[in-house]
């Protein structure tokens, strides 16, 4: 009874269904493929599973052995237990052959299946070839005793260099080695690793983490920006560079313009050649000069005036061309002449523009309210990013914005869909959170922070030291029903062909036609997913004993 009265009545409730929730999975063969497909279990995919324990387990004990060896609350057993399970699990790495299949699933998966020729061609799921598996079992035959040497001497020096002087310094040495090297592999096996057994639910759950802390990260600047305090320098220098911007963009808008001529005749399609204006084109397609057609006109794409002329002389289909005037022949008829800016300094002198605009409105606001230019403008992308869609950000950020950013690198900055709309979560996200920091830090008494400044601590101290401390203790409950609702919005990321658990459910109903086993099992896991990270959140408030009323 004393464990039923501590669940939760809404969580009594699951409880008490789990039985019947399991044994639908289990007698259902829908739901099993349902279940299957959401997950992201590929076939054959169980050859993996013991890898991934074997390296979860290695890297997760070394990290607990650091945990449970704390200063302030030690606890040797635990830190004993976690050390030989370390030792064994490096040993199993060293000697096991069940580890091999996960290093090559992960590899097969990391690498780009259209450009890599280290990707066996029509095979599914990928699979190395030949030469590149033998290639990762060397890369595995030293890498696994190189850790496994780590782990010895780390664990060796930092249970035998237990002291003072001398011997702390080789402790922490070790602690430093231990933590890199586990760490850094825990964190790439849980967030970077291809995992084939799960990779639906593996997105869903990397793609919720990671928006989560960048959101985090970002409502941490906003709120840092709403902390800055107006000088008259600062004033001074956001008007200098207002105008300086200001005059960069004049100078783009102002070089000087090329000179096209619409050529030949409209009978067929028009010529366009690459690196022509944007602004020119629409004008020829949608007849927007003097003597222009009331009807849309065809036009096809040429790498240059060569061979747009000789498209024209073929005869196929081809009739006009928009040409510089100094590729034009002196023989063709010219329809429209016009001179226009490229669209590299046109580009470049609008967003110059925009941003001293910007710029200019945030100087002033900051003049008019006695406020930092960049508080104002904090304050601003706060209250505009509420105000969006969490859809509408998803798309903008997944599809235009990021074009654009592709188009104005030329294909350098090309961020796959999972960063796009990580960034475009965090991005909605990184408002609230601002907002639920700010709040956070306005409720510490201005005395203690007073107090601080009187025993000479700086800004950064009193933060460091006073607020912040106090402010994390006051902000865990709704930080905890942040995280929630960030995981249960994955499900819009599928709106950009994200394969997690929304996306994977959607492509195995219009496989299978099934009208309700994909959709009650993605529920009831998204269920499931919740209820862990609630316990989770609740766990974080008990160790620093929020209160519930």
């Amino acid at each position: 009874m004393s464990f039923l009265r501590s669940v939760r009545p809404s969580n009594l409730i699951i409880l008490t269904a789990l039985p019947f929730i399991i044994y639908l999975f289990i007698s259902s063969g829908d739901y099993q493929r349902s279940l299957r497909a959401i997950l992201g279990v590929e076939n054959g995919s169980s050859a993996f599973v013991p890898g991934f324990l074997a390296l979860a387990i290695a890297f997760a004990s070394g990290i607990a052995v650091l945990v449970f060896s704390r200063a302030k609350a030690p606890r040797p057993r635990l830190a004993n237990v976690a050390a030989a399970l370390n030792l064994a699990a490096a040993a199993v790495l060293l000697i096991g052959h069940n580890i091999h299949p996960f290093i090559a699933s992960v590899v097969a998966n990391g690498v780009d299946p259209f450009k890599s020729t280290l990707i066996a061609k029509g095979v599914t799921p990928r699979q190395l070839t030949e030469a590149a598996d033998l290639m990762v079992r060397g890369i595995e035959a030293w890498l696994f005793p190189t850790y496994f040497a780590i782990t010895v001497i780390g664990l060796g020096l930092f249970f035998l260099s237990k002291g003072r002087g001398a011997d702390d310094r080789v402790r922490r040495v070790a602690r430093w080695l231990i933590g890199l090297v586990n760490g850094a592999g825990l964190v790439f096996v849980f967030f970077f690793a291809h995992i084939a057994f799960a990779a639906g639910v593996a997105t869903t759950i990397r793609a919720a983490i990671a928006a989560y802390i960048l959101a985090a990260l970002m409502g941490l600047v906003w709120v840092g920006l709403l902390q800055l305090r107006s000088t008259v320098k600062t004033s001074l220098y956001f008007a200098i560079a207002t105008l300086v911007l200001a005059l960069a963009s004049g100078w783009f808008l102002m070089q000087p313009r090329d000179t096209y001529v619409l050529a030949g005749t409209l009978e067929g399609k028009v010529g366009i050649v690459t690196n022509t204006p944007a602004g020119l084109i629409s004008a020829v397609r949608f007849g927007q000069y003097d003597g222009a057609p009331q009807t849309e006109t065809p036009v096809r794409t040429f790498v240059g005036p060569t061979e747009a002329l000789a498209s024209i002389a073929k005869g196929e289909g081809v009739s006009a061309a928009l040409l510089p005037v100094a590729s034009a022949p002196a023989d063709m008829p010219v329809l429209w002449k016009t001179e226009a800016l490229n669209d590299r300094d046109r580009a470049a002198g609008v967003t110059v523009a925009v941003l001293a605009i910007i710029l200019g409105l945030l100087t002033f606001g900051g003049y008019l309210h006695q406020r930092h230019p960049l508080a104002i403008g904090s304050e601003f992308i706060v209250d505009t990013i509420r105000g969006i869609p969490m859809l509408v950000i998803v798309l903008y950020v997944g599809l235009p914005l990021s074009g654009a950013l592709k188009d104005a690198t030329q294909g350098v900055l090309d961020p796959p869909n999972l960063m796009r709309g990580i960034v475009a979560m965090a991005l909605a996200y990184s408002a609230y959170l601002a907002e639920i920091f700010r709040s956070g830090i306005n409720a510490i008494p201005v005395g203690q922070v007073e107090a601080a400044r009187s025993i000479g601590l700086n800004r950064w101290q009193t933060a460091r030291l006073v607020v912040l401390p106090q402010a994390f203790r006051i902000i865990i409950p709704p930080l905890g029903n942040e995280l929630i609702a960030i995981l249960k919005d994955t499900s819009l990321l599928s709106i950009l062909s994200i394969r997690d658990i929304t996306q994977r459910m959607r492509e195995f109903q219009s496989a299978s036609f099934l009208p309700f086993a994909p959709y009650n099992s993605a529920a009831i896991f998204y269920i499931f997913l919740t209820l862990a990270a609630a316990s989770l959140v609740n766990m974080v408030e008990r160790k620093y004993d929020i209160k519930h009323r």
